[in-house]
């Protein structure tokens, strides 16, 4: 143990001093410019090195980092702490040499003309005007946080969230405590980072549990603590330095609150020195507080997304789109080609998805559309299985609305799942996952839809769902649409079902107009600004009629109405019932009567509130077996 803590002691020394050349980074001046109106700062005095460390402020006991008041740590800055008389310096100097003595012992016994000179060229390294800079713009945020609270008004709180609505703006302002680390705090945390680097010899992305990374590093920080006192740090704040240190390392920084709640679906952060943006489910796109003032700050968050996934972003390979280890959907740029700065979006994977209950509640369908849905995903008991095409702009909640439907599959088919990135979760027990990777930098290693979807037809798929169908992987879809494998589905970008069709048989898909004959149904869903807000609905639903004899059509069967806010069935026929007749000893009647009874367990699910995706699947696994056994 002995040894370990005078490693532990070494690396810190060490640690430490890389922190506070780091903290003096970019402040290289000329020879002449290490003196401020005839001063000299000098970082000679162990007092600098020791400067504003939490020994010398009042210990409180509480564990809230709250209680560390991080606001008034200003007030002690090292712009203060450099400009100390020479009496003082000289006081501090003794009692921070004692403080020091014992994990600083070799540089203490052979300190000489090398180890002065060491210091003094790290004296002139540090600006004293960069350190008025510094702290002047933390003034200007007191005061413009001060200003701003003056003029907004609280809308809701949740949690440590507050949301705000300010006088002059369009947007709602959220907002979520950041605190900030001062000079001396930083300069802990730094040490703290370099020591557990240090201690810590494996890659921390190489434990693909994130809890468990977060863990293991959390614990390493607090080890650090526990047998350096040397560093001062008492006891009620080993909590909030642990978790700092972790949150940089292994985390994502101050976006890490974003991603932890879970009313957000999007994050996205435009570039340096402008608000990042987040979309929440209740209130729509809002700004936040949280300001990155350089793009290295952005670029430090994407470096680590981007090591995590395996891929490297760079100037010849500036785009990134990938997964995070919980499913969200990651997109980044840096420049050239996001010429304003680096831009990072995360399209959040919800934890608990949404369910048939959920788009009911939501009044994105009504219990008729949504026992229609369910009908043709299952197949009439499975006499034909539909076809389906889910088309909409972007987040307009195609891939919600296709992971609820394929929810309707039952347990007895075989299922293959093949997207970009991987979004669809499906509680099903005989479901292959494929996901698509890009090119290499060699321009090798690509693996394209279009490749797993041909793939997947020589594994007896009984299902293929492609979850957004954008280039050649059409055809092959298409293809096995028109020789026998139905139930098939994916989404597509497009206004309108005639559109959707268009984009099809367009470049670069390319569909053959008569394997339209293979599609049954196109879902069309929007998302509106209303009465209401933000809200996202299906606006129609359309049967795909007519290719055979060369008169492709979409006949609208369901059509939103926006005065009553709701999807209202047309006066065109359903020509897929008489397809089920053909294939199933169902009437008219009998098929009827299916929809009525699947609209009761929908109210009946409704009514109690079940809507969690296991519970709802399960329903509708025992209605399944229920209908089977009466057969």
């Amino acid at each position: 143990m002995d040894s370990y803590v005078e490693e532990l002691k070494k690396q810190i020394q060490d640690a430490r001093d890389k922190a506070l050349n780091k903290l003096s980074s970019d402040k290289v001046v000329k020879d002449d410019s290490n003196k401020n109106n005839g001063e000299e700062i000098n970082l000679n005095s162990e007092d600098i090195k020791n400067a504003d460390f939490p020994k010398n402020k009042v210990e409180d006991k509480s564990n809230d980092v709250s209680s560390t008041n991080l606001e008034s740590d200003k007030l002690v800055t090292l712009k203060e702490t450099f400009n100390k008389n020479n009496s003082n310096k000289n006081t501090i100097n003794s009692n921070s040499n004692n403080n020091i003595s014992n994990f600083n012992d070799s540089n203490n016994t052979n300190k000489g003309d090398n180890n002065t000179s060491s210091k003094s060229e790290l004296v002139n390294k540090l600006s004293l005007e960069k350190i008025k800079e510094a702290t002047q713009k933390d003034e200007n945020d007191d005061n413009l946080e001060k200003s701003w609270t003056q003029k907004a008004h609280l809308v809701t709180k949740y949690g440590e969230v507050e949301i705000y609505r300010v006088e002059g703006e369009l947007l709602l302002h959220y907002r979520i405590p950041t605190p900030k680390p001062s000079p001396s705090q930083k300069l802990i945390i730094n040490t703290l980072k370099e020591a557990t680097t240090r201690l810590i010899t494996s890659d921390p992305y190489k434990i693909r549990d994130p809890l468990q990374r977060k863990n293991i590093y959390y614990q390493k920080v607090i080890d650090i603590l526990e047998n350096a006192p040397e560093i001062n740090i008492p006891k009620h704040l080993f909590d909030f330095y642990a978790n700092t240190v972790v949150k940089e390392m292994v985390g994502y920084g101050v976006i890490e609150p974003l991603l932890s709640d879970d009313k957000l679906e999007e994050i996205m952060i435009v570039g340096p020195n402008k608000p990042t943006y987040i979309y929440h489910v209740d209130f729509g796109m809002m700004s936040t507080n949280i300001v990155f003032y350089s793009d290295d700050q952005i670029y430090e968050i994407i470096d680590k997304i981007s090591r995590t996934v395996g891929r490297r972003l760079d100037i010849s390979n500036p785009l990134l789109d990938a997964r995070l280890p919980d499913g969200s959907r990651v997109n980044a740029t840096i420049m050239p080609a996001s010429i304003d700065g680096a831009t990072l979006t995360i399209r959040k994977f919800k934890k608990d998805p949404y369910t048939i209950v959920d788009l009911i509640n939501s009044d994105t369908l009504n219990y008729e559309t949504a026992a229609f849905l369910w009908s043709i995903v299952e197949g009439f008991n499975g006499a034909k299985p539909a076809n389906i095409l889910i088309s909409g702009g972007t987040s307009s909640g195609k891939t919600t609305t296709l992971n609820v439907l394929a929810n309707f599959i039952s347990e007895s088919d075989r299922i293959l799942t093949i997207e970009d990135t991987a979004e669809l979760r499906l509680p099903l027990k005989h479901l292959i996952r494929f996901e698509g990777r890009p090119p290499g930098l060699e321009g090798t290693g690509e693996l394209s839809l279009d490749i797993l979807v041909k793939n997947s037809l020589r594994m007896r798929p009984d299902r293929i769902i492609v979850g957004e169908i954008r280039h050649k992987e059409a055809l092959s879809l298409f293809t096995a649409m028109n020789t026998g494998h139905d139930g098939c589905m994916g989404t597509v970008h497009a206004n309108s079902a005639r559109e959707t069709l268009v984009r099809i048989t367009a470049p670069p898909m390319d569909v053959p107009m008569l394997m339209l004959a293979g599609l049954d149904f196109i879902i069309v869903q929007k998302r509106l600004n209303t009465d209401k807000g933000s809200v996202r609905r299906i606006v129609s639903i359309a049967e795909i009629t007519g290719v055979l004899e060369n008169k492709p059509q979409a006949n609208i069967i369901f059509k939103w109405n926006p005065k009553t806010d709701a999807l209202e069935r047309t006066e065109h026929p359903i020509e897929y019932f008489d397809i089920i007749k053909d294939f199933s000893k169902l009437s008219d009647e009998d098929i009827k009567n299916l929809i009525k009874d699947r609209i009761k367990v929908l109210e009946n699910l409704v009514a109690k509130n079940i809507r969690d995706i296991e519970s709802v699947s399960k329903k509708v696994q025992e209605t399944y077996i229920s209908q089977k056994n009466k057969n």
